[in-house]
Parts: C-alpha cells; structure tokens; sequence
C-alpha cells in the first residue's frame, strides 16, 4: 500500500485538476449558450435563402455567368474539413477526421482527394495523411460573415478554375449539448434542384430572373459555409462542455476513493503505533 504522503499528493494532484475541469465546463457552457442562440437564430434565414433560390432555379442553366452550378466528370475532389483549434472536447475532431479517412476509402475511392482543414486539430493530423492545401483555422479567432466570405470566395474560385470537380463540407452539426452529428455536404458543384422541391409560384421579377439567380449563387454559398462553421462551433463547445462534465465526474470518484484508501492507510498506521506500543509496555512488564 501507498504510504500517506504519496496518497495525501495524489488527492491534491486530482483535487486540482478537477476544479480545472470543472470551470473549463462552466466556460464551455456560458461560451455555448452564446453559439447556440447564433445558430438557432441563423438556420431560419439560411433555409430561407435556399428555397427562395430553389424557387428561381429554373433560370440557373441560363444564368451561365455562373460556373458553380456546373457539374463535370468527378476525378479530383477537395474535402473540407472543419474542426476546433483547441482539443479537450471528447470525440467532436476525431469523429470528423475519421468520417475525412471513410470518404476518401469510400464514396471517393479512385479519386483524387485533397483536403482543405479550417482548424488547427484537422490540420494537424490530416497533414500526416492527404495533401492538405491549407489551413483557416484563424476564422475561429473572429467568426464573421465577412470573414467566412473570403474562405467561401477561396474555395469557389478553386472550383470556378478547374481545380477540383468538387468540393464538400465536413462537419459536426450542432443538435444538443449532449449530440453532435457528423455532417458531409456538398458545396460545389451546387446541389441541382428537383422539379418536386422547386416552387411553381408565379412571380414578377426585377431585375431580370437570370441575373437574381447569379447574385443569389455566391451569397447563398457563403451562408451555407457560415452556417456550417457556426454549427461547428456550437458543436464544439457542446462537446467540451460535455467531456468537462464527465472529467469532473471522473475526477470526483476517483478523489473520493483515494480519500477512502488514505483514511484505511491512516487506520492501519495508527493501529500499527497502539500495537507496538501495547508490545512495548508488556515488554516492560514483563
């Protein structure tokens, strides 16, 4: 057994580490609240923006000022995959550079794929296996349309130049705190519209049909981008928040066994000196 010092060090070892786990939760929690509301508050506008862009898809094959909307022959494709900068949040960059490895074995075996990391983790251990064109993970230092625009205006010139037949987005879909589901989703070329999902509405437009079509593309793509980043970040402090909790928890049990291990080590040492000294008196006793 242990002796007392080297349990008593322990206890403070854990003890510390826990009251680290447990304000890391705390800040995750108040951080989440803060990117769930974003997030709640953006889905609206961006299935709004889809289906109005859905409803004038009609005009997409005339709007041929429009290079995204173009679909060739799939030989090289370009992954994105969105992660944190900061681990410590259980399964959330695991479970994407996984499902990054399962589409390139699968849906795009024989194909050439490249990935393109928006976040530091991603980067990290992708690098070691695809050929990694770059890496944004700074747009998590200020998550802005504005700053997420000039990511979305990358990747499509990329497309618009021939580079990739197309593009994807990988990434963890906020449900809860508790869930987060790995989402793969087409970005380029854009998704082609089916005759049953487009709207038949009669409308009057202004300026031409054509030419809305081709101002909407770019903005709708760029809030597509945006919307998977804020999910993303919502995601990611659900989980560590998530991963803090089960620390603490782990944290606590195992303080509390050590506790009991010490005040067993502490009852056997005392026992032990009454021994010795109930041994010694009978001894001069005798």
């Amino acid at each position: 057994m242990a002796n007392l010092k080297e349990i008593r060090n322990r206890i403070a070892s854990v003890s510390s580490t826990m009251q680290i786990t447990s304000a890391m939760k705390m800040v995750s929690a108040a951080k989440l609240k803060k990117a769930q509301d974003a997030i709640t508050a953006m889905r609206p506008y961006a299935n709004t923006l889809t289906e109005l862009l859905q409803n004038l898809s009609g005009s997409i094959e005339d709007a041929s000022g429009s290079a995204y909307a173009n679909e060739r022959p799939v030989e090289k494709v370009l992954l994105v995959a969105i992660t944190s900068n900061r681990g410590l949040c259980g399964g959330f960059n695991s479970s994407i550079i996984k499902k990054i490895i399962a589409q390139r074995n699968g849906v795009y075996a024989g194909k050439q794929v490249e990935v393109f990391t928006i976040g530091k983790k991603g980067n990290d251990i992708l690098s070691k296996e695809f050929t990694v064109t770059d890496n944004r993970g700074d747009v998590f230092d200020d998550l802005t349309f504005a700053n997420v625009a000039a990511v979305a205006d990358q990747l499509m010139e990329l497309y618009a130049s021939g580079a990739y037949d197309r593009i994807d987005l990988v990434y963890n879909r906020f449900k809860n705190a508790a869930t987060q589901i790995v989402t793969p989703e087409q970005f380029l070329p854009i998704v082609p519209v089916t005759e049953k999902t487009a709207s038949t509405s009669d409308y009057i437009y202004e300026p031409a049909q054509a030419e809305i079509v081709s101002m909407l593309i770019p903005k709708a793509l760029k809030t597509q981008l945006f919307k998977a980043l804020r999910d993303s970040f919502a995601s990611e402090h659900g989980a560590r928040m998530t991963a803090m909790h089960k620390a603490t928890d782990n944290a606590t049990e195992l303080r509390d066994q050590l506790k009991l291990t010490y005040n067993k080590a502490r009852q056997a040492a005392i026992t032990n000196e009454i021994l010795e000294i109930v041994g010694g008196a009978e001894a001069l006793n005798g």
